[in-house]
Formats: C-alpha cells, sequence, structure tokens
C-alpha cells in the first residue's frame, strides 16, 4: 500500500488501481474512440475518458456502438451525463460490464443543451441530487466513481454574470467545500475540479472555456483544506512546467485541448513521471505505422478514413513540415475512397518539407 502511494497510484474505494495523476479530459466531438487510440500512441499509462455518453442514450440506444472500445486504450474511464440515480446506476454497471476501468459524472458541462437535460454543470446547485446519483452508482459497480465539476457555477447574462464569474468570495468557497464533501461522503474516488466557474445562459460552451478567468489557487486551496479528498486539477493546462508545478500540490492533472492539439505533451509527461519506463524518443513514424494498421482494421468494419485523419492533425505540431502533413492528411483523408495508407503518405509529405529545406529535393 505504502508503496503504490508513494508512486502516485491511488488505491480506490472499490477496489481498483488507477494512477490518475495525469488524465486527459472528456471532449464532446473529439475524444471517440479512435483519438483514444491515437492518443495511446504517447503514453501508455495516461488515464483517458470517452466523451460524455448519456445514461439514457446506453439504456435505451446502440448499448455496444456507444461502448465499444479497443482493448489497448486502457487505462480508461466512461464519462456519464444524467441526473437520474437509477439510471446512472444502471449506465454505469453497463460500463462496467463492458470492461471500462472508471465511472465519472460529468457536473461541468455548462452547454444550453446539456443544462436543459438536467445535468452537467447545473447539477452543482443540487449537490444532495448529484451525491445520491454517486451513491447509486458507488452501490451498482465496484470500479471508481469520480465527479467532474467545475469551482461554481453562475446563472445569468450580461455584466453582472461575468462579473460573478470573475470572483471568488466566502460563500463560494463555502458552497465548493460543500459540494466536494458531499462527493466524498458519498463514496467518490475523486474530483475533478475545472479551475473556472461555469456560467449558464449567459456565454457558451466556448466562452465557459475563455471568459471566466482561470483561478487555480481556489483549487490549490481547497486540497489543503480538504486533504483527504482526491482532487485533480483541469483547465488551461499546457506544458510539462505547468503540469509538473499542479503534480506538486493536487492528486492529479488533467489536460484539454493542449493534448489534442499537440499530443506529444503526453510523451514528455510519461517520461517525466516515469523516466526508467519511457523510451527516450518516441518516433513520429512508429506512431503513423501504428495508427495505419488500426486504420486498416477500422475502415474494414465500416469506418471512414477521415473519422480517424482528423484527430491526427497534430502529430507534426511544432516540426518543420507540420503545415504541409495537415494539408495533404485532411484534403485526402475526405476522398471517398481513401485508404489507411494515406496517413503513411501525409507523413511523406512532412518528410518532403525537410528535404526541400535541406536541398535534397
Amino acid at each position: 500500500m505504502e508503496n503504490a502511494r508513494t508512486q502516485g497510484i491511488a488505491i480506490e474505494k472499490g477496489g481498483t488501481i488507477l494512477d490518475r495523476r495525469v488524465s486527459v479530459a472528456p471532449m464532446m466531438d473529439w475524444t471517440d474512440r479512435h483519438c483514444r487510440y491515437f492518443l495511446r500512441s504517447f503514453s501508455p499509462r495516461v488515464l483517458l475518458y470517452t466523451e460524455m455518453i448519456t445514461a439514457a442514450a446506453i439504456l435505451r440506444g446502440d448499448r455496444d456502438r456507444l461502448l465499444g472500445f479497443d482493448p489497448q486504450e486502457h487505462p480508461l474511464a466512461l464519462q456519464l451525463g444524467g441526473s437520474e440515480p437509477r439510471e446512472l446506476a444502471r449506465a454505469a454497471r453497463a460500463g462496467a460490464d463492458a470492461g471500462y476501468d472508471e465511472i465519472n459524472l460529468n457536473c461541468g458541462c455548462p452547454s444550453d443543451r446539456v443544462h436543459d437535460g438536467s445535468f452537467g454543470a447545473c447539477l452543482m446547485l443540487r449537490p444532495q441530487l448529484v451525491a445520491e446519483c454517486v451513491s447509486a452508482m458507488r452501490a451498482s459497480v465496484r470500479l471508481p466513481v469520480t465527479v467532474k465539476a467545475r469551482i461554481g457555477v453562475v446563472v445569468g447574462k450580461g455584466a453582472a454574470a461575468h462579473a460573478a464569474a470573475a470572483r471568488f468570495d466566502a460563500a463560494d468557497t463555502e458552497a465548493l467545500e460543500r459540494f466536494v464533501a458531499q462527493m466524498e461522503a458519498a463514496g467518490a474516488s475523486a474530483v475533478i475540479v475545472h479551475a473556472r466557474k461555469a456560467v449558464l445562459g449567459g456565454l457558451s460552451p466556448k466562452d465557459n472555456r475563455e471568459i471566466p478567468p482561470l483561478r487555480y489557487e481556489v483549487v490549490r486551496a481547497l486540497k489543503e483544506r480538504m486533504r483527504s479528498a482526491n482532487i485533480v486539477v483541469n483547465g488551461g493546462i499546457r506544458t510539462l512546467e505547468e503540469t509538473r508545478e499542479a503534480l506538486a500540490w493536487s492528486d492529479g492533472v488533467m489536460l484539454g485541448r493542449e493534448a489534442y492539439h499537440r499530443p506529444f505533451v503526453l510523451h514528455e509527461i510519461d517520461r517525466m513521471l516515469y523516466p526508467a519506463l519511457a523510451p527516450v524518443r518516441l518516433d513520429r513514424e512508429a506512431v503513423v505505422a501504428r495508427m495505419v494498421q488500426y486504420a486498416a482494421g477500422a475502415i474494414a468494419q465500416g469506418a471512414r478514413l477521415s473519422s480517424i485523419a482528423r484527430h491526427m492533425l497534430g502529430l507534426y505540431a511544432g516540426q518543420a513540415g507540420a503545415r504541409d502533413y495537415r494539408r495533404f492528411l485532411s484534403e485526402g483523408a475526405r476522398e471517398p475512397h481513401a485508404d489507411a495508407g494515406l496517413l503513411y503518405r501525409a507523413a511523406a509529405a512532412a518528410a518532403g518539407f525537410h528535404e526541400r529545406r535541406s536541398g535534397i529535393a
């Protein structure tokens, strides 16, 4: 037990062992199964999350399609949306049966569509209901159950709402601590806290990721006051150094768009956390070869190359030839009969840029 703790590995209430020091956030329309398989190329250990899937969709829709994933995606958490304890318990059970490693409840999404469905960030205004949901899920599975939330919620529009989003006072502190305490008491293994408030009804999802200021100090103070709680910080973290600094006081760091647009950051972090295990250098060509094999199998089962290639545009981010690679890949993948070999040809386009610059071609 002590050895696991010193390595940053949490022994969960459900008995499962997960290292959630670094994870990739659930992102709608982005972290689908193709994206997750690609991101796994950069770290075998980072915890990946699905897009949010509503409990109702799992219970009434095509469960196999919604919950399907490749075994190489492990460790993998399923994020659920919903607010009805019995439905969430049944959906969590379906997720456990499908082989997921963690069940997460979305209490942070600020979109109007999610708000209208009585789940997402609006649930932070109903902590007792969320606690009942967590308790019901915990009773139905032996997996860790976690909650993803914001530091607070503002309902409204205009200047007053913007001012409230920028402010964090004693009442906000009390509400956040009460919410986390209720989640912990209900059996949540961790609370992932996006270090911004959510503005419901007054900002778009995009604006909710940019306009409310990041308040890492709020999450840090929360952890200092609630040391028994497992607190993971999320929001705006982009670099290896920022990750290192956050891990000095938090139980974990969740990256979002940076991991998507610049996936090599996951390899950099992997090397920091596991210097004896991670390779010194990750070869982009090896990543391409892995994805060619995967894409060929997916296409044979009816997938379009474009649905896979769109997640790979950041492979050469920051490298000479990145623009040639992105253009070749994005344009070619849209062709009706594009095959997996296009991934090799796109990588060759980046290599061709290097050759032209060096005078070889």
